[in-house]
Formats: C-alpha cells, sequence, structure tokens
C-alpha cells in the first residue's frame, strides 16, 4: 500500500513539473503554456485592427485541440510606440526577456531592418506580414520570416502593366528609406527585363514638409516622363495627391500607380470624404488578392463583431486582406509549432555568452537568452503547408510565400473598380487567378487584358505617358550638310531653313503626330565634303544634338549608338560600271546554249538514235541493211528528229515510246533556242567586265564611293577590300569622270553607292549601269537617343504615311526622274544550261533504258524457244559460251519474221521425218513375220502377246 502512495506521489509531482514546465528555461517535456510576441503600432486604426485579428486566431488555436493539442499559445502584445527603427530596439528587448519562441510583426520596414538583427542573435523567428522589404528575405536575415507577399511582386505587376500599355520610362516617387529604396531598386530591376526604365527617381524624407514634397512634385513636373509610381508607406494617405492636384499634375496626360499602400488606405478608411475621393480620380493601385472561401466568408462575418467595442470609441475599422494575413501568421506559427514538438523538439534557452559578459549594465542585456531549437522552429514554419482564410498557405522552395496574386483597382467617381487581375503564374489577366493555377502558362499577348480603365482627367484614352521636357529649350535637331544629292536635303542658301526629301517626310511625320514637338534644325558640316553620318549619330550620344534627320542609313554600328525609327526609304549598296555595247558575231548562233548544253544535247540525240535503231532492226526493213548503210541510218535519224524530219517509220511499240518522249524533248529544246537566240539578236546587250562586288574583291583595281559613307567602312571590314584600293568621291561629277578615266587612266574601275544615290545617278548618265544585285539590305531613318519615346510615334507616322500614299508623293516630288533607254536593255548573254534541261534528259534516259530492258527481255525468251536450234550439236554438248554468244548475236541480227519462218520449217521437217521412220519400222516388221521358222496363227499371237493392241494401233 505504501508503495503504491509512493508511486502516486511520483506521478502527481511530475505532473506538477509538467504543467509549470513553461516557467523553467530548460524544459525536458512539452509545455503547457507557449509565448509568443507581437510587436506593432496598436495606437494607429492599421495596429488595432491586426491586435484584433492577432488574438481572434490565438483565441481559435488555442480552442481547437487538432493543432497544439493541450497546449496553449500566450500572446505577448508589445506597442510598437515610437514607430522608430532605432527607437524599437527597446520594446524587441522587452518582449524577448519573456522567452518568447517567435515575434509577429513588427509593422513597417524601417523597424524590422533594425530588430532582424536581435532576431538573428537570439535565434528567435521574426514573422512579417506587413514588412515587405525584398531585402528582408536575404541571407543576412535568415531569421525574418514574411508570411505577407514581398513587394518584388508587386513591383513585378507594375512593370507587367507599364509594358502592357506600351510605356518606355516611368517616374519612381518614393520615401527615402530601406523600404522606399529597396522597392524602387526591385521595380528598376523589373522594368529592365521588359526594356523600360525608371527616367527619373524623386525621393522624399520620411518627415517632408508639404513644402520639401511640393518642390519634388515641380521636379516632376518638369521631367519626361507622365507616368508615376508612388511607393509610400499608410501614414502618407492622400497628401502628395492633394498637392499634386494644386499643381494640375492630375489631369490629363498623366498616369498615377500606387503600390499596395495605397489600396489599404483605401480600404482601412472606406468610405472616404468626398474631397478625398475627387484628389485620387483615375489613379490605378494594387491589392493583395486572396481567393473566396469559407474560411474567409466565415472569418469577414465575424469581423464586425470582434471590433464593435473599439468601433465604438475609435470609430469603424477598415479590413484589408492584410487582417487576413496576420490571422494566417498566427495559424501558421500554431502548426510549425505542432510540427515541431511531433519532431521531439523541446523548448530550451540558454545564455548568450556575448550577452553575459555585459552583465552589471544598466541596459540588463545579460537577461536575454538564446532560443535553442530556433533552427529547427524555422525550418517547421518554411514546411508548412494548409488552407487559412487567405487560401492555400504554403511556402516555395526559395522561402517565399506561393501564389503571389494582385487585384487591379482603378478610382473611379465615389469608388473604385477592379480592372484585372496579376500573378506571377499567368500575369495580367481578366480571369481571378485561382481560376487560372489548374490551365497551362498562357503567355500569349491576347491573354494579358484588361478591363478599360478611366485614366485622370476623366478620360478612357491611353496617356501617351511623355512630353517633352518644359525647360523652355527646343530640340535641337541635326542635319547634314552635303555637296551631293541635293534632293534629299540641303540647306537653303542664306537661311537656316533645309529642305528635300528627308525634311519633307520629317516634316510630314511630325504633323501627324498629336502633339506639338519644339525643334530647331541645326546644320552639321563644313559644305566641302559629305559629313560622317556615324559622327553625327555619334553626337546624340554626347547630347550635342538631341536627333539627327537626313539621308541616314540604319547600320548595325549606329544602332548600338541611338534609336532609329521605322525606314522611310529603302537602300542598300550596289556596284556601277561602265558598260558598251555587246557586238554580235558570226557565232552568236552558239550563244543561246552553254558547251555543257551543246555537248549533253548531242550525246542525247546519238544515244537517243542508237536505242530506236536496237528496238526497230529486227522488225522494221528501214533500220536494216549492210553495216555502212546502219551506221547512216542512226545518225541520220538522230539528226533529223531535231527539225521532225526523219523518213524512217517506227513499227515496234517500244521504239514508238522511246520517239515520242524524245520528241516532246526536242520539242521543249528547239522552243528555247529559238526564244533565246531571238532575244539575243534583236535585244540591245550591253557588257561589262566587271560582274558583281566578287569579282571586284578578287580583282587590284581601285574602286570608288561616296565620302562620308559607310561604304568604306563596309568594304573594308565586311568584304575584306585593301583601304589602299578605296578612292573617295565627292560629288556625282568625279564619280562619272573617275569611271570613264577606268582604273588605268588614273580612275576607277567601279562606283559603290547606295541605291537611292544610284538611281539619281544613272537618270542622266546612260553609259554606265548597275553590276548585280544589291548586296547589303537597309534603309534610311531618323535618329534619336536610346528608347526616346519620340522614334517611336514617329515610326508609327512613317507607317501610316506609308499607307496612305503620302510617302510615295514626297518620293515622286524629289526623285522621280527620267530614266535612259539603254537602263531597261540587258547586260550580257543569259545562256541556258543544263539545269534547265536537266529533268526532260532524265525522263528521256529512263524512258530509253526500261524500253531496253523489256526489249533485252523478249530477245532472250525468243531465242531460247527459237535460236538454240541453230547449235550444232558438237556445241551443245560442250555448252560453249562463246558459241553460245555467237549464236545469240546472229539470232539478234536476223530479222524476226526469218527467224520465226525457219522455226517452223524445221519443226514441219521434223514432223516428216518422225512419220517417215514409223512407216519403215512397219514394214521391216512384216516382212520378218512371213521369213520366221515359226508359224503362229493370228489367234494364238493375240492370246500370247502381252501387249495388246487394234489393227489401227499398229498402223
Amino acid at each position: 500500500m505504501v508503495k503504491v502512495w509512493l508511486l502516486l506521489l511520483i506521478l502527481h509531482s511530475n505532473g506538477f513539473f509538467y504543467s509549470n514546465g513553461a516557467d523553467m528555461q530548460n524544459s525536458t517535456s512539452v509545455p503547457r503554456v507557449v509565448n509568443i510576441g507581437a510587436l506593432f503600432s496598436f495606437n494607429t486604426s492599421f495596429g488595432r485592427s491586426v491586435k484584433y485579428a492577432i488574438k481572434a486566431a490565438v483565441d481559435d488555436v488555442n480552442s481547437d485541440p487538432s493543432i497544439l493539442g493541450k497546449t496553449k499559445l500566450n500572446l505577448i502584445l508589445q506597442e510598437d510606440s515610437k514607430y522608430k527603427g532605432f527607437l524599437s530596439i527597446s520594446e524587441v528587448l522587452q518582449v524577448a526577456t519573456k522567452h518568447t519562441v517567435a515575434i509577429i510583426g513588427p509593422q513597417s520596414s524601417v523597424t524590422a531592418h533594425v530588430i532582424a538583427h536581435i532576431a538573428n542573435e537570439l535565434q528567435v523567428p521574426l514573422l512579417s506580414f506587413s514588412a515587405l522589404d525584398p531585402t528582408l528575405l536575404s541571407l543576412q536575415f535568415p531569421f525574418f520570416i514574411s508570411t505577407g507577399h514581398s513587394d518584388l511582386y508587386v513591383m513585378t505587376a507594375i512593370a507587367d502593366f507599364v509594358d502592357h500599355f506600351g510605356w518606355k520610362d516611368v517616374i519612381a516617387f518614393y520615401v527615402d528609406d530601406d523600404n522606399g529604396r529597396n522597392g524602387i531598386g526591385a521595380l528598376g530591376d523589373k522594368l529592365a527585363e521588359r526594356r523600360c526604365r525608371i527616367s527619373f527617381k524623386a525621393a522624399i524624407s520620411p518627415d517632408a514638409t508639404n513644402e520639401e514634397i511640393t518642390n519634388v512634385l515641380v521636379q516632376v513636373a518638369l521631367a519626361e516622363s507622365r507616368v508615376i509610381v508612388l511607393h509610400l508607406s499608410t501614414s502618407w494617405r492622400f497628401r502628395v495627391f492633394s498637392l499634386a492636384k494644386n499643381l494640375g499634375m492630375m489631369e490629363s496626360g498623366y498616369v498615377w500607380i500606387g503600390t499596395t499602400f495605397l489600396s489599404a488606405v483605401l480600404d482601412m478608411e472606406s468610405p472616404l470624404p468626398p474631397d478625398e475621393i475627387d484628389d485620387i480620380q483615375g489613379v490605378i493601385t494594387f491589392r493583395v488578392y486572396t481567393p473566396d472561401s469559407g474560411l474567409k466568408r466565415r472569418f469577414v462575418s465575424e469581423w464586425k463583431n470582434l471590433t464593435q467595442a473599439d468601433s465604438a470609441n475609435n470609430g469603424p475599422l477598415g479590413f484589408t486582406p492584410l487582417i487576413l494575413y496576420a490571422y494566417d501568421t498566427v495559424y501558421a506559427l500554431a502548426h510549425a509549432l505542432d510540427s515541431f514538438f511531433k519532431q521531439g523538439n523541446r523548448i530550451t534557452f540558454s545564455n548568450d555568452s556575448k550577452l553575459s559578459a555585459l552583465s552589471g549594465d544598466n541596459l540588463h542585456l545579460d537577461a536575454l537568452n538564446i532560443f535553442n531549437e530556433g533552427p529547427a522552429l524555422r525550418s517547421s514554419i518554411y514546411g508548412v503547408n494548409m488552407t487559412g482564410v487567405t487560401g492555400p498557405f504554403r511556402y516555395t522552395s526559395d522561402e517565399n510565400l506561393a501564389n503571389p496574386a494582385y487585384e487591379i483597382i482603378n478610382v473611379i467617381g465615389t469608388g473604385s473598380r477592379k480592372i484585372g487581375y496579376w500573378s506571377n503564374y499567368s500575369g495580367l489577366s481578366v480571369v481571378p487567378p485561382d481560376a487560372l493555377y489548374s490551365k497551362p502558362v498562357n503567355n500569349s499577348k491576347a491573354s494579358k487584358t484588361l478591363l478599360p480603365v478611366i485614366w485622370p482627367g476623366d478620360t478612357d484614352q491611353k496617356p501617351r505617358g511623355w512630353v517633352f521636357p518644359n525647360s523652355g529649350r527646343l530640340l535641337r535637331i541635326g542635319v547634314p550638310i552635303r555637296v551631293s544629292y541635293m534632293e534629299f536635303v540641303s540647306q537653303v542658301k542664306g537661311t537656316d531653313m533645309f529642305q528635300g526629301f528627308c525634311i519633307d517626310v520629317f516634316l510630314a511625320a511630325v504633323n501627324l503626330l498629336p502633339y506639338a514637338v519644339p525643334y530647331k534644325f541645326v546644320p552639321y558640316g563644313d559644305g566641302h565634303i559629305n559629313p560622317s553620318a556615324t559622327d553625327l549619330v555619334r553626337r546624340i550620344t554626347t547630347g550635342e544634338f538631341d536627333g539627327a534627320v537626313g539621308d541616314i542609313a540604319i547600320t548595325t554600328e549606329r544602332t548600338r549608338m541611338v534609336d532609329f525609327t521605322q525606314p522611310y526609304i529603302e537602300s542598300g549598296l550596289v556596284v556601277v560600271a561602265p558598260v558598251r555595247k555587246a557586238e554580235s558575231n558570226a557565232w552568236a548562233f552558239l550563244s543561246p546554249f552553254t558547251p555543257m548544253m551543246w555537248a549533253v544535247t548531242a550525246m542525247f540525240f546519238l544515244f537517243v538514235g542508237a536505242v530506236v535503231w536496237i528496238l526497230e532492226h529486227r522488225v522494221n526493213d528501214d533500220f536494216r541493211g549492210p553495216p555502212k548503210k546502219q551506221v547512216v541510218t542512226i545518225l541520220w535519224f538522230s539528226f533529223s528528229t531535231m527539225f521532225f524530219s526523219h523518213k524512217e517509220n517506227t513499227v515496234s511499240t517500244l521504239g514508238r515510246l522511246v520517239l515520242i518522249i524524245w520528241l516532246f524533248v526536242v520539242l521543249i529544246v528547239n522552243s528555247s533556242y529559238t526564244a533565246s537566240l531571238t532575244s539575243i539578236l534583236t535585244v540591245q546587250q550591253l557588257y561589262s567586265p566587271i560582274k558583281g562586288i566578287d569579282s571586284l574583291a578578287n580583282s587590284k583595281d581601285p574602286i570608288g564611293y561616296t565620302q562620308g559613307s559607310f561604304a568604306k567602312n563596309y568594304l573594308i571590314q565586311e568584304i575584306g577590300i585593301a583601304e589602299v584600293r578605296l578612292v573617295p568621291l565627292n560629288t556625282p561629277e568625279e564619280a562619272a569622270n573617275a569611271l570613264k578615266k577606268g582604273p588605268h587612266g588614273g580612275g576607277v574601275s567601279a562606283y559603290i553607292d547606295e541605291r537611292s544615290y544610284i538611281e539619281l545617278f544613272l537618270s542622266s548618265r546612260c553609259d554606265f549601269t548597275v553590276i548585280g544585285q544589291e548586296f547589303t539590305r537597309d534603309g534610311w531613318g531618323f535618329a534619336f537617343p536610346r528608347d526616346s519615346p519620340l522614334a517611336i510615334d514617329l515610326s508609327t507616322a512613317i507607317l501610316e504615311m506609308a499607307e496612305n500614299g503620302d510617302l510615295q508623293r514626297i518620293h515622286d516630288k524629289w526623285l522621280l526622274r527620267s530614266a535612259c533607254l539603254s537602263q531597261g536593255t540587258k547586260l550580257e548573254v543569259e545562256r541556258l544550261n543544263l539545269q534547265s534541261f536537266w529533268g526532260l534528259y532524265l525522263l528521256c534516259g529512263f524512258a530509253c533504258f526500261i524500253a531496253l530492258f523489256i526489249y533485252l527481255i523478249q530477245v532472250t525468251r525468243q531465242y531460247f524457244k527459237h535460236g538454240t536450234d541453230e547449235l550444232d550439236p558438237a556445241d551443245q554438248s560442250s555448252s560453249s559460251g562463246s558459241a553460245r554468244l555467237r549464236s545469240f548475236l546472229s539470232f539478234v541480227d536476223e530479222k524476226e519474221e526469218t527467224v520465226k519462218s525457219r522455226s517452223k520449217r524445221r519443226q514441219m521437217e521434223r514432223i516428216s521425218y518422225r512419220s517417215s521412220i514409223g512407216s519403215s519400222s512397219i514394214s521391216s516388221n512384216k516382212d520378218y513375220a512371213q521369213s520366221s521358222p515359226y508359224k503362229h496363227d493370228s489367234a494364238n499371237d493375240a492370246q500370247s502377246s502381252p501387249y495388246k493392241s487394234d489393227g489401227a494401233n499398229e498402223a
């Protein structure tokens, strides 16, 4: 009995220590109570909302035995009264001294940057759903765990939104603190991936006054971009919009995009006063998307009951998606603790040797302890996979919360309207993201749609997104001063005006723009030689010019420096050389065909004649006779088919088939020869020793080019022509004189320039022509600095001009010239080669071989049927191969009718011979019977004979 009482006492003692294990630093069992902290500014409306959500979650967890069993969560609320990064250290230290295993918070990213170092030292997980600075998720802060979606994703959504509407430059307006700088840094990276950029960063102090904000907004108004991204905190509310409206920056043409801070303010303080809602008309903002579910609806319906007491004292509390994440943060921590305990882990703390050395100081830092199992709890948190009020709650391999998604909100009238969604899975869409997760990713532009947007100024027309900087300075457009081909661009003498084809195209394109372009033309060049277009383009990169207009070819080197508009004229390098008439000669009739064509054609005439002779020799008397006659017949028949004048008839089926196919080939060849010879003798032919750029590259003669053209570098670098061979020429007259002199008279063998110039050059110089084809493909365009929106808008205008015919009319005005009559003549002889006829010859040859094969089979069968009788018995017995071959050839040479007649005669002779032999045998038997010494009567003979035959059989 005593033993039983002792046992009960021991069990009671164990239970006592178990129940009080939470108060011990080194517990060896699952505690009844686990301390968790919460650090927020509970004196703000957002902080109060978070407090109610967290407390509701703790109560729900503690009332649910399926999560932590008998273990309860003890929530320690700590007011972050200072709401400053450094001053918040004291608050977090107070929470840490109470053996908390995790801290929910802080409210701001600035505070999180400071206290994350404390969390690292004490190994206490710091869970935050509102501190969304992307850099907090770096390896520097392993114990900072984001239970919300990082600002990296909302910046990605904004970048996709900007790219969707075709804007290239944005202005970033942000608070110059950790959260602002790092968020805008992420935005810049995502824009760069889409070939967009932040053109101006408008940073303001966290404690900026209205005057300081106004000064920054004035700088924004003077900038080029009209797309402004605001990245602030909820404490700023609508201050910036109110001041911007006073400056006229909320009118048509502007685009204002707010990050999630703006949607949080709209949700927390809805409905807004009319004057405030009027300040943000047409603004775009992003709200965290949470899918609809029964858990979410139940929590939202209970929200009013949870906040009823607070609303009575401090006014109604709004509801934002972050409240849902606050609730799920507690549940995620509870699930992680449950997994933590089931893995056999226990909560223990130990002294920090680094802090123990500070004992006795006034800060009492030695009271802080390290959570020994902090890394294990951290791993358990990242392993949580549950469904909460925010939907599926789990982490990806990069320790980010899965499935980030946002609603895109457009502020209109007295409220806001949802115009679409964004998720990192499907991008922009009008379909909720959770409906697309089960479908394959669709990255087509057609799927990236949004509902119509009402922009600032109450307009549904998409803003252009940029204007010329409001600095009063005109755009400096560089124009080359040419000394040749003035039709393209030239300066009017005595004025600062320019004219020409390129100038008219530019002016017409500018007039099509929906806005005014302040500019002035600035001449470039000395007026003595053509300036280098590459040097002109390079001066755009230095800022000397804001653009360049003229005959500027779009080359690879130049596109690396600037952006070009759509080409307004196609051009490319061509070779010009002197030409002379090609005189006819006595052998002109041979010109239509190449030597190979003549040789193959002659061979086929002989081949087809021989084939027809073989097929007709045994059946057609026209193809028989002495050998000399047969050779003449083959030659005559072969070449007479060229004129369809052959007199020999074909009687065999195979011969007729071959002849029909051959006559078809002859018909095609004759027609082609006749057409080509007619063209050669009637159309004027031109001759030039230059065959094209390849023959120029292989020669050593000098080559001319236009001074200032990109042709020089191209010929040296791409074609490999030595620089010493290149002769610069300034004017068309110099080029014409150099070509007339020739390479041996101090001139050049050829002149290379762009086709647009050459068309004017040849319009009045008929003794030159273009040799070969263009060996480059390029065009002319207007040059502007990198990422200039003006280049894009002018490209659209040029395409419109091409469609409505204005571009062609300007071309005809300046460049339409009457061409020389000789330009329509042919350059040299285009001879017909075998490549054009090999199919016909192949068909004919195939038919000949098939006919010969069938003929050989037929003759062989006839030989074995009729010809073997011709062999001598001695040859048949010895099976001599040469004898059989001689016999076969002799058989083939004979006429088929003769062979058949002789075979029939011999067959009759054999039948007659056998009949005569039979008659002789019967007569001999009768004589023998009469002279025999033995007498038998017929009856006895019949009975004794083993063969019974009647009289007919004997006969």
